[in-house]
C-alpha cells in the first residue's frame, strides 16, 4: 500500500523544485502490459537479442531479425499509456517537469503527451527503411508478411531503435548527461538503474547536488546510497496521487 505521508512528500519536493527531470524503466511499461525484455518470461528469455536484435542480422537476413521484431512489434502496438505517463505528461504542462530521459523503446511518453523525451534506445512507434531512408508508423506494416519491405522503394524496413551492433545516439547522450547534471529533482521511475549509460544518471545528478527520488515497488541499489528517499508502489498509482496532490497544495 502507498504511504500517503511520502506522497505528500514528494508533492512538496515537486512544487519546491524548479528543473526536475525524470528517468524511466522497464517498470513504467509493465502497467501497460508490456513485460520487460530482460525479466523471466520476457521476450529476451525466448530469442537471444545479440543474435536476432544485431544489426548485421537485420541488414543480411532481415527474415530472421522479424522473427523477433515482429512479437516486439505486436506486443507495443496493442499497449496504451497508464495512469504514471499521463501523470508525467501533466506535470510538464504544469511547467514543473523539464524532460524525460528513457530506456524504453514503447515510446508511451510520446504517445501520452510528453514533449520532450530523451529516449536512449529510440523507440518501436515507426520504421525507417535502411535503403532510401522512408519512414511510417509502425501500425502501417503488414506484420503478418515478413520481412516488412519500405513501400518506396522495396528496401529492408528497421524500427527506430537502437540494435546491438549500433551506438546509442551521441545527441541523447549528450542531452540526458545535460539535464542530469542542471536539475535539482531527479524522479527515477520503474527502473533499478543497473544498465549503462542510464545507471549513471542519477549518479551525475546526486554528484550535481540534486536530490534523487525514487518510485519503485521494491529497493534498488540506489536505495540509501544515491536516493533520498523512496516512495514504494506501481508508478501509475503513485504518480497520479502525487499530481492530484500537486494541485491540492496552497498557492
Amino acid at each position: 500500500m502507498v504511504n500517503e505521508s511520502e506522497i505528500a512528500r514528494l508533492a512538496r519536493d515537486i512544487r519546491k523544485a524548479s528543473r526536475i527531470v525524470a528517468l524511466s524503466g522497464a517498470g513504467m511499461s509493465v502497467e501497460s502490459g508490456i513485460a520487460s525484455f530482460r525479466g523471466p518470461g520476457g521476450l529476451w528469455e525466448k530469442y537471444d537479442p545479440e543474435e536476432y536484435g544485431h544489426i548485421n542480422t537485420l541488414r543480411y537476413e532481415p527474415a530472421k531479425a522479424w522473427i523477433m521484431l515482429s512479437d516486439m512489434q505486436r506486443e507495443i502496438l496493442k499497449a496504451k499509456p497508464n495512469k504514471g505517463h499521463y501523470a508525467l505528461a501533466e506535470l510538464e504542462r504544469m511547467g514543473k517537469l523539464r524532460a524525460i530521459i528513457t530506456q524504453n523503446v514503447d515510446g508511451l511518453h510520446h504517445v501520452a503527451g510528453n514533449r520532450d523525451v530523451i529516449e536512449f534506445h529510440g523507440h518501436l512507434q515507426s520504421v525507417s527503411c535502411m535503403d532510401c531512408g522512408h519512414r511510417v508508423p509502425s501500425a502501417d506494416i503488414d506484420l503478418d508478411k515478413l520481412p516488412p519491405r519500405c513501400s518506396k522503394c522495396s528496401g529492408p524496413v528497421k524500427p527506430d531503435a537502437v540494435f546491438f551492433g549500433e551506438a546509442i545516439p551521441s545527441d541523447a547522450l549528450m542531452r540526458s548527461h545535460r539535464e542530469a547534471s542542471t536539475c535539482d529533482l531527479m524522479l527515477v521511475i520503474g527502473t533499478s538503474a543497473m544498465v549503462y549509460p542510464a545507471a549513471s544518471m542519477p549518479d551525475i545528478a546526486h554528484d550535481a547536488g540534486a536530490r534523487v527520488v525514487e518510485i519503485n515497488p521494491s529497493e534498488t541499489p540506489l536505495t540509501g546510497r544515491i536516493s533520498a528517499y523512496i516512495v514504494k508502489g506501481p508508478a501509475g498509482d503513485v504518480l497520479e496521487r502525487v499530481v492530484q496532490q500537486l494541485k491540492s497544495l496552497p498557492a
